[in-house]
Order: structure tokens, then C-alpha cells, then sequence
């Protein structure tokens, strides 16, 4: 079954009482509301999307779904630009938990009118701590859009939660965690290959160099592949990655 929170700007059941109120679908399908300051604790990372992810003939954005090791399933993205936002999410060593279309927020502006907005994702630390990022190209940033914005980050203060309003990413670190992300899945850690690459590169040396020492490159390349993504080994990056780009186990 499929659960859908339908809110429309000028059409919200009521201002909020306390500035902010958030409506959201728990993990088992209810759907609840209630002011911001009385959800601090809730598992977003862990909710449903509240709203679908359509596709129709002429849509100028393409709609997906991303699997995520981090979050154990599938996350939904409007748009490659969210794609790649959530990939570089699930790539983030000390995030623990994604969820996309995570809450409505609720808000009245100063003319009265109850006004909604939705987030593209909410993610959580290793720490506890949360993010709440709201992705559009910069050029796509309307007075509108900048009004929802603003009052979405004045409630993420309230609740120390960080707030990220992003655009494109760099497109050198995307194409690089995109190849990594090809040998995400768990079935890339094979052993004996992976302790032996760990050995190897306990010393920093370049990539191909080291994937021959342990073995076979054929076979070898995508365990070291998939500790990179897992950053049990580290790579730069920031510029191309290739045969000659230095591995080490630094971020161990």
C-alpha cells in the first residue's frame, strides 16, 4: 500500500500552534502530526516518503529510486541532482541512516497564509546529529523557493538540527563515488582478497600497483573498489581516479 501525505500551499488543516509543525509517516504506515518542538526525537531517517515519486510522459526531471547500503533498501530521488546528493549521503562515512521526502513542514507567513514545504532528505550521524537538505540548481532558486528555505532552516535551528541547501556537486568527486558506488553491495567483500589488500596497502602506493600485489587485477578490483566505498581504504576524491591515484588505509 502506498501512503501519501497530500498538502497544498493555502489548503493546511489549520496554522500551526507553536511556529512549526511537522506531519510525517512512521515506519508501519500511520501518519502523524505535531509541532516541531514535540518531534526532536523521532526516527526520521526510519519514515515513509510523504510524498510518491511519479513519472509521466514529457516530465523534464527523472524520477528514481537509489539503493542504499546505509539505509538497507531503496531511497527515492525526483532528479539526478538528488540522486546524487543521496549517493554522496550514502557514501558519507558518519552518516547512519537517509530518508527521502522525510516530513511536511508547517508554517504560517506573516500575511496569515498557512504555507508547507517538504525536504528532499534527512539524514542522521554517527554522533546523533541530523541533517535536512533541500536540493535546487542555483539558477532554479525562486523568491518562493528561497522563502520556504529560509523558514526551513530557522526550524532545523530550533532543533540543532544542520540544514543544507545544495546545488550541484562537484562533478569530479560525483563521477568517482559514482564508479565506487558500482561495488557497494556487501557481496564485493570477499576474503581472503580483502585482509590481503588492507596488508598491502597499509603503506600508501598506487592503486593498480597495489591491487597486482594481491592478486589477479581482474579479480581484485572490485574488492578494493568496494573498501573504498566503505572507506576502510582511502582514496583522494577529489581529482580522477586511476591507476596511478594513491590508496592507503588512512581512514582507518
Amino acid at each position: 500500500m502506498v501512503h501519501e501525505l497530500r498538502v497544498i500551499d493555502g489548503e493546511v488543516a489549520g496554522p500551526p500552534l507553536d511556529g512549526f509543525e511537522v506531519a510525517y509517516i512512521d515506519a508501519d504506515g500511520t501518519e502523524r502530526r505535531r509541532p516541531l518542538v514535540d518531534a526532536w526525537h523521532v526516527r526520521f531517517e526510519d519514515v515513509m516518503p510523504v510524498r510518491e515519486f511519479r513519472s509521466y510522459k514529457g516530465q523534464r526531471h527523472l524520477p528514481g529510486l537509489w539503493w542504499s547500503p546505509t539505509a538497507g533498501g531503496h531511497i527515492g530521488y525526483e532528479s539526478w541532482l538528488e540522486r546524487d546528493h543521496v549517493m554522496l549521503l550514502d557514501f558519507d562515512p558518519f552518516v547512519t541512516g537517509v530518508s527521502s521526502q522525510p516530513f511536511w513542514l508547517f508554517w504560517t507567513a506573516e500575511t496569515g497564509k498557512a504555507i508547507s514545504h517538504a525536504p528532499d532528505y534527512f539524514a542522521r550521524r554517527t554522533d546523533g546529529s541530523a541533517i535536512v537538505v533541500d536540493c535546487r540548481p542555483a539558477d532554479r532558486r525562486k523568491p518562493r523557493d528561497w522563502a520556504k528555505f529560509e523558514a526551513t532552516q530557522r526550524a532545523c535551528d530550533r532543533l540543532g538540527w544542520e540544514f543544507r541547501l545544495v546545488g550541484a556537486p562537484d562533478q569530479v568527486v560525483v563521477a568517482n563515488v559514482r564508479w565506487l558506488a558500482g561495488y557497494r553491495h556487501a557481496r564485493h567483500w570477499l576474503e581472503p582478497t580483502a585482509s590481503t589488500l588492507l596488508e598491502v596497502f597499509a603503506e600508501p602506493r598506487p592503486l593498480m600497483e597495489g591491487a597486482a600485489l594481491a592478486g589477479d587485477p581482474i579479480s581484485v578490483l572490485p574488492v578494493l573498489f568496494h573498501l573504498l566505498w566503505k572507506h576502510e581504504l582511502s582514496v583522494d576524491v577529489s581529482v580522477p581516479l586511476h591507476a596511478a591515484s594513491l590508496v592507503s588505509s588512512e581512514a582507518r
